[in-house]
């Protein structure tokens, strides 16, 4: 496992993903971006927010289905030792249809957000996003 450090976040992911220069032009918010061949992308943002994950769990599940996505599983859980919003989301373009994987929290008023989109239907790019999610941690 390798570890990924900016100083007040860290997290562990395994050798088989690579970390991208992030893209800040297009997303500012954006603390990490990894990808695992061309079929897994995983992306980390953080911003601060005055928002709680009650309210952010309906905005999120939302906007998915706003943009066309069909909301898998929606649920409230503890992960890396804090509580979270655990979602799953099937996506259909005309170009691609893609899973998305996502896990959000709120500490001190920042909002801290790991999205895995992936077309493995294996279950093993998402397994691996778990454990990486797992080895969150943020500094004070």
């Amino acid at each position: 496992m390798k570890t990924f450090n900016t100083g007040r976040i860290t997290f562990q992911y395994p050798d088989s993903w690579e970390v991208e220069k992030a893209d800040i032009l297009s997303n500012p918010d954006c603390i990490a971006t990894l990808s695992k061949g061309q079929d897994n992308l995983i992306n980390a943002v953080m911003f601060p927010t005055a928002t709680n994950l009650e309210d952010y769990k309906i905005f999120m599940e939302d906007a998915i289905s706003d943009d066309g996505g069909v909301i898998l599983a929606s649920d409230f859980t503890r992960i890396a030792g804090k509580d979270a919003i655990k979602l799953h989301a099937n996506m259909d373009t005309p170009e691609i249809n893609f899973d998305i994987h996502t896990f959000v929290f709120i500490e001190e008023r920042n909002i801290y957000i790991f999205e895995l989109r992936t077309l493995d239907i294996s279950g093993e790019s998402e397994r691996e996003f778990t454990k990486i999610v797992d080895s969150f941690k943020i500094s004070n």
